[in-house]
């Protein structure tokens, strides 16, 4: 059984060289994330390289997605690295203090004395510290320990409910989209968006730093702000897909709230034919150990289960002792969850609304493969449209999207239960579908005498034109 939910994995010191990456890519790394936060850009396209030549080894395409840092929301450095905070205590954000002590800690994030307002709830290090703004006088925040801890240098700042003024994207993120575009990335993961406009601008940044170059990577909107929950709708519509970012996110709205706004997203995401990744924290414990917590199993599943196109990785992948295992390990909590997911593919017809002829066909060859209990269903596609309609549905079978675009194939490689294969195509339809039929018979996808549904555009190697269905037993003609 193909496993259909992608795994996107962090790459860092821990998966840096060849050999580690080839053997990711086989353990099943669909996506490989790339974060802007650390490094420069000579060594995001160094790994970049690494990857494709990975990919190659193996002999399957596997996506990169660029995450850019976004705004840095934090407080600066300490004399000695860090301090302890005790619950009741004074302690004064301070935007033009340039190294803290155990009174006062300055700013990366120079306008957050704008931002706030007496009772102000500030949390930092991930809402391990809690702070409670008394005043503010010019550029200092004075406010009192409500939870202490140790604070050391550049741990992130929230504001609880949200309402930080910070532009999505800054400066060096217009530069890194520029490198992102550079190196070939698939997609483009945008952090802290509140809103479409935020997204739009990042695409037109996108658009003209590949001017000439044809490439056009995905928008990924990573959803961590309070204020981006209230505009999901438009934020969706401007973006590829989104990914639910539990950290950020659990700060700013409680903890307790994530699960359903994570149901609720991915189910958005999949009625819009948008993509969801869920990340964050999904296997935290084998950063260290060599098998996933109990608790960490049961949260990639429920992620399958709600119809997630990817579950992610970070510091698993990234500076984990154990990169491969928790590869192996998320795959095969991935397979288990998705034997259990139940087919409402009927109830999903109920409401359906198309007018476009190529999404009426993505629809009638669900329909009659689900029926037809066919093996597979096969889409001979140029821009991956097809693959993306079909995707948003759940079939017992895998969709195969075939396509003669090395860039579409990449791109797929992030939809739910969609297996890309290269296929050259020509302006003879008979003879591609028999071509296609034969590719999957030499990969041994399919058998003699298995029933295939197949969707193909006439004229062939036009895209959006898919506009034909065909019913197939393999090797019977």
């Amino acid at each position: 059984m193909p496993r259909a939910t992608k795994i996107v994995a962090t790459l860092g010191p821990a998966s840096d060289t060849l050999e580690m990456l080839t053997r990711m890519v086989a353990a099943g790394v669909d996506v490989v994330r790339l974060n802007f936060s650390h490094g420069k850009a000579q060594d995001h396209i160094d790994r970049a390289n690494r990857v494709r030549e990975a990919a190659k080894v193996v002999g399957r395409e596997i996506a990169i997605m660029a995450d850019l840092q976004g705004p840095k929301i934090r407080v600066g450095k300490f004399a000695d690295g860090k301090v302890e905070l005790e619950p009741g205590a004074a302690f004064i954000l301070d935007a033009q203090c340039e190294l803290g002590d155990q009174t006062r800690a300055g700013l990366d994030y120079k306008e957050l004395p704008r931002d706030v307002v007496p009772n102000d709830v500030l949390l930092l290090n991930d809402g391990l510290i809690v702070l409670v703004v008394e005043k503010v006088q010019g550029s200092e925040i004075h406010t009192r320990v409500r939870i202490g801890g140790t604070l050391s240098n550049n741990k992130g700042i929230n504001k609880q409910g949200g309402g930080l003024s910070a532009p999505a994207l800054t400066a060096k993120d217009m530069e890194d989209i520029k490198t992102a575009v550079a190196l070939g990335a698939d997609y483009i993961a945008v952090s802290f968006p509140k809103n479409a406009t935020d997204m739009q601008m990042a695409r037109q940044l996108a658009t003209i730093a590949a001017t000439g170059t044809g490439h056009k990577p995905g928008l990924i909107a990573k959803i961590e702000r309070a204020e981006a929950i209230p505009r999901l709708d438009e934020i969706l519509q401007a973006s590829d897909g989104i990914m639910v970012a539990r950290g950020d996110l659990a700060v700013e709205v409680g903890n307790a709230a994530v699960p359903a706004l994570q149901k609720r997203m991915i189910k958005l995401a999949r009625e819009n034919n948008k993509l969801a990744i869920t990340a964050t924290q999904m296997m935290e414990s084998m950063i260290v150990n060599a098998v996933p917590t109990r608790a960490e199993v049961s949260d990639v599943a429920n992620a399958v289960l709600d119809g997630t196109d990817a579950v992610m990785l970070s510091a698993e992948t990234a500076a984990g002792k154990y990169p491969i295992e928790t590869v192996e390990a998320m795959a095969a909590i991935c397979l288990e969850a998705e034997k259990s997911y139940a087919s409402v593919l009927d109830n999903d017809f109920m409401n359906a609304r198309f007018t476009r002829i190529d999404q009426s066909i993505a629809f009638g060859a669900l329909f009659t493969a689900y029926h037809l209990q066919a093996k597979a269903i096969v889409a001979l596609t140029e821009s991956g449209s097809t693959a993306l309609w079909m995707s948003r549905h759940d079939v017992p079978m895998p969709i195969y999207a075939l396509t003669p675009n090395v860039g579409t194939q990449r791109k797929l490689a992030l939809y739910r239960n969609v297996r890309t294969l290269n296929l050259s195509q020509s302006f003879d339809r008979d003879a591609v579908l028999r071509a296609a039929e034969l590719l999957l018979l030499e990969k041994e996808q399919v058998a003699h005498g298995d029933t295939i549904v197949l969707t193909v555009g006439e004229p062939m190697g036009q895209a959006g034109g898919t506009n034909s269905l065909k019913i197939v037993q393999v090797g019977h003609r």
